[in-house]
C-alpha cells in the first residue's frame, strides 16, 4: 500500500489497531479496541456478524461506551445509541500546502511529553476539542504553544492507518485565540507527517464551520462525508 492509497481511510480505527497501534490494542475475534485511558475507539468489520459484536461487548464490559467512529456496521438492538454526528473526512493533497499561505511568526512550537499530560488535560477540559484521555498522547506526536509558561494551544496525531496520520485534538485556550496558533500547529504537524513519507488527514463535524474554513485554508480537501456514532454496550 502506498502513501497515495486512500483505501486505508475506509477503516481508520481497525487499520490503526492492526498496524501502528497494535501495542495499544485489545483484540478478541474480529473485534478490537484501544487500551483504557488511550481512547474509546473500537472497530468491527463493516459486515460484522453477531459474534463480532459479542466479542466487542466482552472486550469493553457491560455498560461501556463503544465509540465506533465512522464504522458503518449496525450493532444489535440492545446496544443503546449515545451519539450520532455528521462530519467529514479531509485530506491534504500530495502537493502540499498552498504556496500563498502565510502563517504567524514568533510563536515557538514545542513537542509535548509525558510531563505535559496534566496541562494537556487541563487545556482539553477548557476547550473540549473531542475525546482526549490520560494516555491519548501515546498515539503519536503532540505539539504545543506556550505563553508565559502556560500551554495555550496544542494539536497532535491520533489514528495511524498505513500511509497516513490523523491530526486531532486541535485546540486553543480562549484567551489566546485569534493569533493563528491552530494554523501554526496543524501546518507543522502536516509538514512533519509528509516529511516521513505519510499523508495527513483529519476529521471535523459539519457544525464546526470555523474549523472547516481553517483546514481548507491550510490546503485540506474534503474526501467524503462521514457519520460519527457511539453506543452503550448491553
Amino acid at each position: 500500500m502506498t502513501h497515495d492509497d486512500t483505501r486505508a481511510l475506509d477503516d481508520p480505527v481497525g487499520q490503526s489497531l492492526r498496524g501502528t497501534h497494535a501495542h495499544l490494542a485489545r483484540r478478541l475475534g474480529k473485534a478490537a479496541t484501544y487500551l483504557p485511558d488511550v481512547t474509546t475507539f473500537a472497530a468491527v468489520p463493516a459486515d460484522a456478524e453477531a459474534s463480532a459484536w459479542a466479542d466487542l461487548a466482552e472486550l469493553l464490559g457491560p455498560g461501556a461506551l463503544a465509540d465506533m467512529f465512522t464504522c458503518p456496521a449496525t450493532p444489535p438492538p440492545d446496544w443503546d445509541p449515545v451519539f450520532h454526528l455528521e462530519g467529514r473526512r479531509m485530506i491534504r493533497p500530495a502537493d502540499g500546502r498552498p504556496s500563498d499561505l502565510r502563517l504567524p511568526t514568533g510563536t515557538e512550537v514545542t513537542e509535548l511529553g509525558p510531563a505535559d499530560v496534566p496541562k494537556m488535560l487541563d487545556l482539553v477540559a477548557r476547550t473540549r476539542p473531542g475525546p482526549f484521555w490520560p494516555r491519548t498522547r501515546e498515539l503519536g506526536t503532540y505539539l504545543g504553544i506556550r505563553a508565559n509558561g502556560t500551554l495555550v494551544a496544542m494539536a497532535g496525531e491520533r489514528l495511524r492507518p498505513p500511509g497516513w496520520a490523523e491530526i486531532s485534538a486541535v485546540c486553543t485556550a480562549p484567551e489566546a485565540r485569534g493569533r493563528g496558533h491552530a494554523a501554526r500547529l496543524v501546518d507543522e504537524l502536516a509538514t512533519r507527517i509528509t516529511a516521513r513519507g505519510q499523508r495527513p488527514f483529519l476529521h471535523v463535524t459539519e457544525t464546526n464551520t470555523a474549523a472547516i474554513t481553517l483546514y481548507e485554508r491550510l490546503g485540506f480537501e474534503t474526501r467524503e462525508q462521514v457519520t460519527f456514532r457511539g453506543f452503550r454496550t448491553p
